[in-house]
């Protein structure tokens, strides 16, 4: 029963680890795709096809009085900041021009900086836009192609205001400022000097003309995501387009609940818009449409009800629209300062968040101890190790004992093969007697699961570990190692196929883990041998398309383990010497 029920545990780890192997190994794929296309929407710029109205979170047409087909560039406004850069399209009200400055596509010297939001005329088109719907159904709203007018360069330290006067008594303003890193304040202003009250609906919405390639990893999710009535929300982008389509156009998604956030999340990447007074009522939609063949995908806010401007009174709707890296500390700092619910929930920690989101916090103080993911990962693991030394060691010591006890249980072996019930009697007897659990090597295994696991998704969903180098070769931890032994290192102009893809740290790893194994108990059962023989080789197989970090903490743990095996078995050989020396005397 124990024998099986250490098969039945490697068997589990090794299930998990090719469920990993399986999400992870089309990973090279995907992100050489991605860039691939980057550099096309960057050298050809083919448009889409555009709409002529904008789809606004009522689904009523706008009404402004310049809403035809533009004639004329479209007017901008600057934005500088010391982390991004772009331009306000005073064309309709929209962001859509925003760069990255502290990030690049690539880790190739020169390699373009991240776009995050991109114009209607780009191949990627992404913009965030401020708009009215009149409620009242009479009064006149800047549309799509309104032409807003503005001074200045919007800045952290200087905010700009947008004007536009719709000629019956109303004039509309957008108030922008910016922070300094990624979250601009919206206040939509409409001051009435007209002789009658209007009721207006302002919004806010991010608007995606184009599907983005996702990795599509089952543990990373891309696509609708929001916290709305309290709840996380998060839809795929196949999904949210089979709901609309069974609602017949209606929203995907929509609830209505005290302040909350809604965007579009990539992997390292989001944009989304906000109340800015998170205590009040807000509407949230996820919408998708198709215009001109094209999928088209949006997510809105705005206020349950519509707004009223008295005569003479001025009605105000303030948002905020986040376009940015998703820094864990920084969305902390958002949930914290700005009391935004949940918006830390952007980065996808996953179900064990309660691990992952800790060893993400060690390791970036351990970086900012010694300048060095990797090395972070190292000093990491030896405290993990520390922290389960207790544990383990019983383990290895009832290994070490299995190990001395091996001709016995041979002998054993052959002197009951015929009678395999009192074979495992004597041998239960033996391990009583000896004090020794024989399901014990697997606990090191099965406490390295959790823990691979959490690392996993610190390397895989942190843009902290996006691009982190180690030494030598390995200039991107959350990538795979790049070497590889089918073509000799580089020296060999040849590209392998992803599935003949063998790197040196990969390598590295299977070593340390033979090692490893060599110094655990051969087990009994011919089987159990032969399986505990072949793991090495199945590890190595399994993690060679995993992040290097990752591949470097596994080796890392095992020369650890090996180093505490020797010295466990030593101490152990040493106490049972003692023990019989005292027990002759």
């Amino acid at each position: 029963m124990d024998n099986k029920r250490l098969l039945a545990a490697i068997a589990i780890s090794i299930g998990i680890l090719l469920l990993f192997d399986v999400w992870n190994r089309p990973a090279r794929e995907a992100q050489r795709q991605a860039a691939q296309n980057v550099q096309q929407s960057q050298t050809t710029g083919q448009p889409l096809p555009q709409a002529n109205t904008a789809l606004n979170p009522a689904g009523v047409a706008s009404t402004g009085p310049n809403d035809g087909a533009p004639t004329t560039p479209a007017p901008r406004l600057r934005i500088e900041s010391p982390r991004v850069q772009g331009s306000v399209n005073l064309r309709g009200a929209r962001i859509d021009d925003m760069v990255l400055r502290d990030y690049r596509e690539t880790i190739l010297p020169g390699s373009p900086n991240v776009r995050i939001l991109a114009p209607r005329e780009d191949n990627a088109s992404y913009f965030a836009q401020w708009g009215w719907t009149a409620a009242d159904g009479r009064t006149a709203v800047p549309g799509p192609n309104t032409d807003w007018t503005a001074e200045g360069t919007l800045t952290p330290s200087s905010p700009v205001t947008l004007r536009w006067d719709n000629g019956q008594g109303q004039r509309f303003e957008i108030a922008l400022s910016l922070d300094a890193n990624f979250m601009v304040t919206a206040e939509q202003r409409v001051v009435n000097t007209g002789t009658e009250p209007v009721q207006l609906l302002p919004w806010a919405r991010v608007r995606r003309e184009h599907t983005p390639q996702v990795a599509g990893y089952y543990i990373l999710h891309e696509g609708f995501v929001g916290v709305i009535d309290g709840r996380l929300r998060e839809w795929k982008y196949a999904d949210a387009k089979t709901e609309a389509q069974r609602r017949n156009g209606a929203p995907a998604f929509e609830a209505d609940g005290p302040g909350g956030w809604a965007g579009f999340t990539d992997k390292y990447w989001l944009a989304a818009v906000l109340p800015a007074d998170q205590s009040a009522p807000s509407h949230a939609a996820f919408r998708a449409t198709q215009e001109g063949g094209q999928d088209r995908w949006q997510v809105d806010v705005a206020p349950t009800g519509a707004i009223t401007a008295a005569p003479g009174a001025t009605a105000a709707y303030a948002t905020r629209m986040f376009a940015g890296a998703k820094e864990v500390k920084l969305l902390d700092a958002y949930t914290n300062d700005l009391h935004i619910k949940d918006f830390y929930s952007a980065v996808d920690f996953g179900w064990f968040w309660f691990l992952t989101k800790p060893f993400f916090y060690a390791l970036d103080w351990l970086f900012g101890v010694v300048g060095n993911f990797g090395i972070a990962i190292l000093i990491f693991t030896v405290a993990l190790k520390a922290l389960f030394f207790p544990l383990a060691s019983k383990s290895y010591q009832s290994m070490a004992r299995m190990k001395a006890l091996g001709p016995k249980m041979q002998e054993m072996k052959e002197r009951n093969k015929e009678d395999p019930a009192k074979m495992q009697q004597e041998m239960m007897a033996l391990y009583k007697a000896e004090k020794i659990n024989p399901a014990a090597g697997c606990l090191p295994i099965l406490l390295q699961i959790p823990v691979f696991f959490a690392l996993y998704k610190v390397l895989f969903v942190t843009i902290e570990m996006r691009h982190a180098p180690f030494f030598g070769w390995i200039r991107d931890l959350s990538a795979p190692d790049p070497t590889n032994l089918f073509n000799l290192f580089g020296l060999i102009p040849f590209d392998p196929p992803a599935f003949l893809h063998m790197p040196a740290w990969a390598i590295i790893m299977g070593i340390t883990m033979y090692i490893q194994f060599k110094l655990n108990p051969t087990p009994p059962d011919p089987i159990q041998a032969k399986l505990f023989s072949f793991m090495p080789i199945i590890f190595t197989f399994m993690l060679a398309s995993f992040p290097a970090g990752l591949v470097i903490y596994w080796s890392w743990n095992n020369l650890l383990s090996v180093a505490q095996q020797y010295y466990i078995s030593r101490h152990d050989r040493e106490t049972q010497r003692l023990e019989k020396a005292a027990a002759r005397s």
